[in-house]
Order: structure tokens, then C-alpha cells, then sequence
């Protein structure tokens, strides 16, 4: 796994009092799972927040945040946070709520 052993603690610090998170290994890095829905992520150098298209221009607003493009091409509703990004504890809170407000609007996901 490609993640940076400082940006995982800090992650699941962030999401150590949400119900329902569950880990899965996804594109070479590590996806935080929500009940059943992709909430954030961590990869080589950074992370994502998957905070929807309404809450994208906000997230973007946040140092260290740019728009998610794994293959070249931008994901709707998912940003791309950089190492310096994730140091900040206001600006992870805030992207975690946006991507938790996100994933709470979507219908429930079978396991």
C-alpha cells in the first residue's frame, strides 16, 4: 500500500467517532468507506474527500485542495487534497464534514 503512515493516523483519527467506516485497499491506496458509500481515501502523496458536486467550489476554496484527476480526467464531486492540506485540522474537519453530508444524502447501500 502506497500511503504515508502519518496521513493514515491522522485519518482515522478524523473518522474514529463515525458509526459505520470500514477500510478497503482501491486504485493502490486506501478507501474509508462509509455505510457502504466512498467517503474520503488516502493515496501516494495525499488524500480525497469525496464531497459531492454542490460542495465541490467550497472544498476547492480550502488550501491544499485541487479537483480530483486519477486518469487525466476531473471526478465530479471528489477532490484531491496534497500532504500540506491534510497537516491543517480545520481544513480535514471541514472537508470530512462536506463528504459526510454528501454520503449521508445518498440512499442506503446494500452490503
Amino acid at each position: 500500500m502506497a500511503v504515508d503512515p502519518g496521513l493514515l493516523d491522522l485519518m482515522r483519527g478524523d473518522l474514529a467517532d463515525l458509526e459505520g467506516i470500514r477500510e478497503v485497499r482501491m486504485f493502490g491506496g486506501l478507501c474509508f468507506m462509509r455505510e457502504g458509500h466512498m467517503l474520503c481515501g488516502l493515496h501516494k502523496g495525499g488524500a480525497m474527500y469525496r464531497v459531492g458536486k454542490a460542495s465541490i467550489d467550497k472544498a476547492l476554496a480550502i488550501p491544499g485542495a485541487s479537483p480530483m484527476a486519477f486518469t487525466g480526467r476531473t471526478m465530479g464531486g471528489l477532490i484531491d487534497v496534497d500532504a500540506d492540506g491534510m497537516a491543517d485540522d480545520k481544513s480535514r474537519a471541514a472537508w470530512l464534514k462536506m463528504a459526510c453530508d454528501f454520503t449521508d444524502s445518498l440512499p442506503p447501500k446494500l452490503r
